[in-house]
């Protein structure tokens, strides 16, 4: 003798929970499946899309202000120096650790009549300062002895 399973009647009690409980299965499976996908954190200066390419050498310091905004900070080295420090990172899975993918420090120098010399976009290459724009790595003197701190300063250990 077989034991037969008793159906559950469209419309009834039973059917209604089966599917209120199905409903609520896949909307916490949405609910965490949305924990898991990753983020992109930026930190610091936003470096606004053609702003670096509107400063020309001999460009005064107030249109370099109008143009970047504030810097991040400021130094004199034989003139000043404009800097804007930035960090992207990414967290591929909620609640884990963020890994820094990008750093960056935009260095723009002036002479003593606040008219631009150079610009530079510093990050890191192979784990070592380069600027991007010249496509060389600064090797000593003053400006790679300010720069360092910044990189240990936006570094994640």
């Amino acid at each position: 003798m077989t034991a037969s399973v008793p159906k559950i009647a469209r419309g009834s009690a039973a059917s209604r929970g089966h599917r209120l409980r199905a409903a609520l299965a896949a909307t916490l499976l949405c609910v965490v499946m949305a924990g898991c996908t990753g983020e992109t954190f930026q930190k610091g200066y936003i470096l606004p899309p053609g702003a670096l390419e509107q400063i020309q050498i001999g460009a005064s310091q107030d249109q370099v202000l109008i143009v970047m905004g504030t810097p991040s900070t400021v130094a004199t080295l034989n003139g000043e120096v404009f800097y804007y420090i930035s960090q992207r990172a990414e967290r591929k899975v909620a609640f884990m650790n963020q890994t820094v993918v990008d750093q960056r420090v935009i260095a723009i120098y002036f002479d003593k009549n606040r008219q631009v010399t150079r610009l530079a976009n510093y990050g890191l290459k192979d784990g070592r300062i380069f600027d991007f724009i010249s496509r060389t790595t600064p090797t000593s003197g003053q400006e790679i002895s300010y720069l360092q701190p910044l990189f240990k300063l936006l570094s994640p250990n």
